[in-house]
């Protein structure tokens, strides 16, 4: 394979804004264990006692996940986002005013590897707030994490919380509006679609967050962030494949999925685990009234999923032009 090297006379800027993208890279996969690891040597170090005092603070702590988190202003506002952002650049775009009287449930697709859309708009900086003034967004992820220790309190810190069934209450039980919770309706299983190009959605079967919507009538929203899938490569893995099938049996085992990607490196283009420069433009469609249902029938969640997935596809195909995406080409829904 024939390495391709950056440029040495690469503006400082740009420089920069790979070092972001970098530490971001060794938070996503590799802070958690890390943090783990530095636990164990608390444990069986001399600093021993201060392992105890975070286990009690653990203990004690365990539920705000579930309630909300523990967001920080600071964190979010780090100047290393902003280069971060600047990296792909990562972009969002507003369709229609959401009114913060009341509270949302943004559905965002598709996962893509590492969700680098979600994050940086819904965790970092300033262009949710400006453009949906009134309204705080709450990125849900797994709730494995929340059980790392000191990795928990970093991500709670950008604004993120559990994704289980008592965490999205929680938010959409705001009595006063203002609160959105963003949900990554493919999940773990649907990053290992993420392929350049690919537009497959796992989301047939998914109705859960349907339903949540209806219990809080939380207005539904549909969310398309274009460029999500271009960032990496990813070593062949078509269904029924032995690949695909150990890398099912996995996520099955341990909640989350293992796909094998690249893309470039820091210093040259060939290899590596930084992802592509590819703009990102993560589009928030229009919402979708939902009246409050505490017991909603079968039939009035699978109605209201299907609007939602023809409002989906109806944000896809308004927008696609605009980002790069071949007249042909429309969303597959799994």
């Amino acid at each position: 394979m024939k390495v391709e090297f950056a440029p040495i006379n690469i503006p400082l800027k740009r420089r920069i804004q790979t070092v972001a993208v970098l530490q971001w890279i060794f938070s996503f996969l590799l802070l958690g264990q890390f943090c783990c690891g530095f636990f164990v040597i608390l444990i069986l170090g001399n600093f021993w006692f201060l392992a105890v005092l975070y286990l009690l603070w653990l203990y004690l702590d365990w539920e705000t996940p579930c309630a909300g988190g523990r967001r920080s202003q600071w964190v979010r506002s780090w100047t290393v986002w902003k280069y971060f952002r600047e990296y792909f650049p990562i972009h969002l775009i507003k369709t229609s005013d959401l009114n913060p009287n009341h509270n949302y449930l943004l559905g965002f697709h598709p996962h893509g590897v590492l969700v680098a859309g979600a994050f940086g708009n819904f965790c970092t900086g300033t262009s949710f707030k400006n453009l949906f003034p009134g309204l705080t967004p709450y990125l849900h992820i797994m709730p494995i994490w929340f059980g790392c220790p000191f990795f928990r309190e970093y991500v709670m810190s950008a604004g993120m919380v559990s994704a289980s069934k008592e965490s999205v209450s929680y938010v959409l039980n705001n009595e006063g509006g203002g609160h959105a919770s963003v949900i990554v309706i493919g999940g773990a299983e649907e990053s290992l679609n993420a392929h350049p190009g690919s537009l497959t959605l796992n989301i047939l079967k998914r109705k859960g967050f349907i339903k949540m919507a209806l219990k809080h009538g939380a207005h539904l929203v549909p969310v398309f962030s274009f460029g999500e899938n271009e960032l990496f490569k990813q070593v062949a893995n078509p269904k029924g494949s032995w690949l695909r099938n150990i890398q099912e049996k996995l996520q099955k085992i341990m909640g989350f999925a293992l796909p094998l990607f690249h893309a470039r490196g820091v210093f040259q283009y060939s290899f590596g685990l930084i992802p592509y420069r590819q703009p990102i433009h993560t589009v928030v469609g229009s919402p979708i009234p939902v009246k409050r249902n505490l017991n909603p029938t079968t039939e009035e969640i699978d109605e209201l999923h299907a609007l939602y997935l023809q409002k989906l596809r109806q944000l896809f195909e308004e927008h696609k032009r605009n980002y790069g995406v071949p007249e042909h080409k429309s969303l597959i829904f799994e």
